[in-house]
Formats: structure tokens, sequence, C-alpha cells
């Protein structure tokens, strides 16, 4: 059985912004990626060429597949929640959701925001750690879901996204401790690519460009739940020491 990463997001960019160099770097070990989006971006203040709300949806859609391209994703999927309003999804139903897709596709590491909402503090951000954290446990639960017929997963790691920066223009950010300092320097500039296939959304490259000049050659996360008791230590890989089922 090959070794999976599964990557639960917000919105088309998170994957590259966020998560890139982790995907890159897992593809680039030969393990199979699957990041899962759940809204299609119609909320976002740059609007490129769209039209409407739909519009801009299909635009990102379909940057959002690019970039996992680039990023060497294996799979991925967006669902139809709505964009800015991930915070009234009741928890049970977006979980539900993604507890069916850990148990169909059994991944060993599953990767997400923090609750502090990353960088720019977005109530998706902190609504989607919730989701997927509660799946990561829930997966793995048989009195959870029995009513999916599937049977339960259980991940070996959950990792939030951490941040050893915060942005001065924002709410105040609390970022969890890191436990992770994965050095993703070689992926740097697929990162970067697969941003840029993100065409509508292109002035924030512009105004990130800066931090990620200085700060993009790491990725910082944060050991949130791993199936065995262990102390928090800083580590340098997200995937060292997995063991394939």
């Amino acid at each position: 059985m090959p070794k999976r990463l599964m990557c639960v997001i917000a919105h088309p960019d998170d994957e590259c912004f966020a998560f890139g160099g982790a995907l890159a770097l897992a593809a680039d070990a030969g393990w199979e990626t699957y990041v899962i989006c759940l809204t299609d971006g119609q909320a976002a203040t740059n609007r490129g060429d769209s039209n409407d709300g739909s519009d801009l949806g299909r635009m990102r859609r379909d940057e959002f597949a690019r970039s996992c391209d680039v990023l060497g994703v294996t799979k991925h999927e967006l669902l139809d929640y709505h964009d800015g309003k991930l915070e009234t999804v009741p928890m049970i139903d977006a979980a539900k959701r993604l507890v069916e897709r850990m148990r169909t596709w059994k991944p060993h590491v599953v990767l997400t925001f923090g609750l502090d909402g990353s960088l720019n503090v977005h109530a998706d951000h902190t609504a989607v750690c919730a989701f997927a954290s509660a799946a990561f446990h829930w997966s793995a639960r048989s009195k959870r879901f029995p009513e999916l017929g599937l049977e339960p997963w259980v991940a070996q790691r959950l990792y939030h996204q951490s941040t050893d920066f915060t942005l001065p223009d924002r709410e105040p950010q609390q970022p969890m401790p890191w436990t992770v300092e994965l050095d993703v320097s070689s992926v740097k500039q697929r990162k970067y690519e697969a941003f840029e296939q993100h065409t509508s959304q292109l002035p924030v490259l512009d105004k990130v460009r800066p931090f990620w000049e200085k700060h993009g050659h790491r990725e910082l996360y944060t050991l949130a739940a791993a199936n065995d008791p262990q102390a928090a230590t800083i580590t340098h890989s997200l995937i060292e020491g997995i063991e394939a089922e």
C-alpha cells in the first residue's frame, strides 16, 4: 500500500501558499497526495476578469487544478461550501464528509490549518481546522458515522500549520508553537509556480512577495495528534517514520 498524505484547506491557493512545500516534498518522496478544498473562493477580494461570483468560482476551480498539477498532487477535490461562511456550517456535517473521505482514501498523514486562522486570520481557516481535526479523530472510531458503511481508519499523524512571523496589518494572531521545521528550499520555486497558476489572485502574490522571499524556504507545522502517545519534540519531516498499512 502506498503512503498517503491528505491536506484539507478552505480556498483555492491555500494548497500552494500554505502547504505547497509539504505537498511537493511528499510527492517527490513517492507519496500519494490528496487535497480537499471546501470552497471555490467566490468571495475573494481579487476578482480577476470574472463577470460574477459563479464565473470567479469556475475560474478558481481551474486554477486550483493547475496548481495541484504543478505540486504533483495525486488527487484533488473541491467541495460546495460557501466561501467566507464556513463558520456557519454545522461541524457534524463537514466532519462527516471528511470522515467519509478519510475512511475511503486512508491517509497516513493529515495536514490542515491551525485554529489561529493562518497569516490572514481567516475564519474559514479556523473552521477548516476544527472540521479536519474532528474528522481525524472520528475517522478512527467505529461509533462515529456507522451509516457510512465504511471501516474506521486510523491515520497516524495530524499536523496544523504554524508560523514564526505575523503580518502587522492584521488582527492579532496567536499561532501554535511549532514542532516541525520543514526545509522546502528545494521546492520553493515549484511552490511559487503553483501560485502563479492562480491568475485571478496574482495581486495577492505581489503583496506577499517580500515575505515569501524572506520566509519561503521553510514551512512550520505543529504535531496536533498522533496514533502513539509521545512527547513534543522538534523534527524536520512530516513523513519520516510513517509505516504503510
